[in-house]
């Protein structure tokens, strides 16, 4: 068969990830050079079926043809080579209205949508009644095979999948082993915990085929080893057995990149990058035995593995260059509440462990809600600890560099920490902040300890004074003393100055720009 009657007869199928707000936030930089994992191997696993055609847009990543207001052209990519079936990622709540744009264009076409994602999932009604004619919940990998099928024999995409969600009759059902209406179900969240479809051996999936992504820059290359996390965090909604595939999987995944597509930089998105400790430290010993330190890796990981010396050692050796780490508050009362397993006072000192190593990029929450008002903190006495802690973690860490973000917690749906402040009956309609709102940069419902506009305006005054402009002034000073700083101190510490000064400098602009477009988000 040749190709033109391949592209003629072949459907398409086109997943898409929704493009982030406006107003810049913590994701806006590095989404325009890599793209999510899920929707690649989504893509993967349908390019390996006979018959169909598959192609991934993410909006964030996009150079395509764009309308009027600059937005990713679905008209266009549907003139140019339609699509019979879409797929739309609904994992970010922020993304969600996007999201419901694009049903409502493709919907207009008569195209079959489904939809998945950890919002979708949890709010699998108000994803059907706007577009939606299927939610999946979990993997996808296990049923997207199934639901295509049903699409090309002509029956509903429902039909004998199991862990999806859609409409009949004007009511949400869920396919398990019969059809449950949602609306009859006492506990709903333990329902979908207990029906959402799981990959069991993780070996088993596909390389992903980033060959997929169109109209897009790749720089970082996403990958993964573990999917679930043996954690109870109350503001986190990654719940669910702890499922990996092997050291061998990993490495060979990172492997054919290289190979086929000169990939040097990855960011393993694993939630916790320690699960699995002995085969995580076995992939890591793979990749420096074949590579050295030629490849660049960034990683998620928990402060407290720290004080595995193996480990960090094994990240060494592979060419870790960066750890994302989960600091959330240096407030024990805060740390409490999250059901953090930590404590301020051993921080510092793991800090330091990983800073000899890797670049740290500390993630907080602020303005936290301490339960049933325990452990009050002012706003005053918190913006203080945070500074302080900061300036101390800057210290530790002056090997290689240091670098923060400072979110306000967020009430992310199928939390416990959602339920609770909905008991509380301090959370915001939705109606005043939108969903598109829910990315950190905006307060989502009123604190016990401080003022609404302290809780808004502190954290972005944490981080000015973190990313401070007069780094610029520093960079011209290295460079002007760079001669005499270089036989005196050395390569490596001139580099390490230089580096942070740039990042501190670069963080200021980001902040720049994210002030503008809130005043001109807030004009009347």
């Amino acid at each position: 068969m040749s190709s033109i009657s391949v592209d003629k007869l072949w459907p398409l199928f086109r997943v898409i990830v929704p493009k982030f707000p406006d107003i810049p936030n913590i994701y806006t930089r590095a989404s325009k050079t890599t793209t999510d994992l899920g929707s690649i191997m989504i893509a993967t696993v349908v390019n390996k079926m006979w018959g169909w055609r598959v192609e991934v847009i993410n909006e964030n990543n996009y150079r395509g043809p764009t309308d009027k207001n600059g937005m990713p052209d679905h008209k266009v990519l549907q003139e140019q080579d339609p699509a019979a079936v879409v797929g739309i990622c609904c994992g970010l709540s922020c993304t969600i209205e996007r999201a419901w744009e694009l049903m409502d264009f493709y919907k207009a076409q008569g195209i079959a949508i489904i939809a998945g994602g950890w919002h979708a999932h949890y709010c699998p009604e108000e994803t059907l009644r706007h577009g939606a004619d299927l939610v999946v919940h979990g993997d996808g990998e296990p049923v997207i095979r199934g639901i295509l099928t049903n699409w090309q024999n002509g029956y509903p995409l429902c039909s004998n999948i199991l862990g999806v969600s859609y409409l009949c009759n004007n009511k949400v059902f869920h396919n398990s082993q019969e059809a449950l209406c949602l609306s009859q179900i006492p506990d709903m969240d333990k329902m979908l915990v207990s029906l959402r479809n799981e990959v069991k051996y993780l070996d088993e999936l596909p390389y992903p085929d980033f060959g997929l992504l169109r109209y897009a820059k790749m720089r970082y290359y996403p990958i993964g080893r573990n999917r679930g996390c043996s954690f109870n965090c109350e503001f986190c909604s990654v719940k669910g057995n702890v499922r990996s595939a092997s050291a061998e999987y990993l490495f060979k995944i990172v492997s054919w990149l290289v190979e086929t597509r000169g990939a040097r930089k990855f960011f393993i998105v694993d939630d916790r990058l320690e699960e699995d400790l002995p085969e995580t430290i076995r992939f890591f010993n793979l990749v420096a035995k074949k590579f050295g330190k030629q490849l660049n890796f960034l990683v998620q990981v928990r402060l407290e593995s720290a004080e595995n010396a193996e480990f960090v050692k094994a990240m060494a050796d592979a060419g870790v260059r960066t750890v994302c780490v989960g600091y959330e508050s240096p407030i024990d009362e805060e740390l409490r509440a999250m059901r953090k397993g930590i404590t301020s006072s051993s921080m510092l000192e793991r800090t330091k462990l990983f800073g000899r190593h890797f670049w740290v990029h500390a993630m907080f929450i602020f303005g936290y809600p301490p339960k049933d008002g325990r452990g009050l903190v002012g706003a005053s006495e918190i913006e203080r600890r945070f500074k302080s802690f900061i300036r101390q973690a800057a210290k530790a860490t002056h090997w290689h560099g240091f670098s923060i973000q400072v979110l306000k917690a967020i009430p992310i749906m199928g939390t416990d920490l959602r339920r609770r402040l909905e008991k509380d009956g301090v959370l915001f309609p939705l109606s005043i902040v939108p969903w598109r709102n829910h990315d950190g940069n905006w307060a989502t419902f009123m604190p016990q300890n401080m003022t609404l506009k302290e809780f808004q305006e502190i954290p972005i005054r944490i981080m000015k004074w973190f990313y401070s402009p007069f780094s610029f002034a520093r960079i011209c000073l290295r460079a002007i003393v760079f001669p005499i700083d270089y036989i005196l101190r050395g390569w490596r510490a001139w580099k390490a100055g230089w580096t942070r000064d740039v990042v501190k400098w670069g963080g200021s602009l980001l902040l720049k720009k994210w002030g503008k477009k809130v005043k001109f988000s807030q004009k009347p």
